[in-house]
């Protein structure tokens, strides 16, 4: 069991999925958590559901905000960079603005929020990153977003030598398609271009994985939590994929 009493996380994008479960069951280790996000209300939901939980404004493809975020949120122990967005198209039809769109939200993003991580830690620290099976693997009609993810795993590692003498640790979770918000308007997305209904476009990335399903976010939670709990010192520069044995 993963005693987090005392200490204080971050996460980004905890507004909603992955980040309002991450928050919810780190708050239930007993840490201190810290959320943020560009939408306040959503963030005060996940805020007021649970005690231990507090809400901060933040874009973090922006340096300034990001920097005020970890000046308000005071010493942090634990920094989970999951804020991101997804977008689908072929390469052929991406527009630059979606590229840089789905690198400032997928790879900036996560650089600011590690090396602001980096710059407070005092002693004992985790980095992780919420990255995907897209940052090992490739997806037809997400090259941006599977780009993005690819350069936050070889951010993770190179990171990952540079606190290798530290008690500090950096890693990559990585996903396939979840079970929330972000999946569901994917798949609104693939039903409207494709003539699928959402049952089938739902079932065609559940057929992705192995396993025949969607992650739960739970799961990603899960994992968090044992990178931050006894015995994961020398765990460090790794992409952890949750895939059900797709990779």
């Amino acid at each position: 069991m993963t005693d987090l009493a005392g200490k204080r996380v971050l996460v980004t994008g905890g507004g909603s999925g992955v980040g309002a479960d991450l928050a919810r069951g780190f708050a239930a280790k007993g840490a201190e958590v810290v959320i943020c996000g560009r939408r306040m209300a959503a963030l005060e939901a996940v805020a007021t559901s649970v005690g231990g939980i507090r809400a901060l404004p933040c874009d973090v493809t922006d340096e300034a905000s990001v920097n005020a975020l970890f000046k308000a949120a005071g010493p942090l122990d634990i920094v989970i960079a999951n804020a991101g967005q997804a977008d689908s198209a072929t390469l052929a039809k991406t527009t630059l603005d979606q590229w840089n769109a789905m690198i400032a939200a997928n790879l900036t993003g996560v650089f600011l929020t590690f090396r602001a991580g980096l710059q407070q830690f005092n002693g004992w620290g985790r980095l992780i990153a919420v990255a995907s099976t897209a940052g090992v693997k490739g997806y037809a009609k997400v090259a941006p977003y599977a780009a993005a993810k690819h350069g936050v795993i070889g951010l993770t590692r190179s990171v990952a030598l540079e606190i290798a003498r530290k008690p500090i640790t950096a890693n990559a979770i990585c996903p396939g398609f979840l079970d929330t918000e972000m999946t569901d308007h994917s798949i609104r997305v693939i039903s409207e271009k494709t003539g699928r209904t959402e049952a089938e476009a739902r079932a065609a990335l559940e057929s992705l994985n192995p396993q025949n399903r969607l992650f739960r976010p739970d799961e990603v939670t899960a994992t968090a939590l044992w990178l931050c709990g006894a015995g994961s010192d020398g765990v460090n520069g790794q992409a952890i994929t949750l895939s059900g044995g797709e990779v």
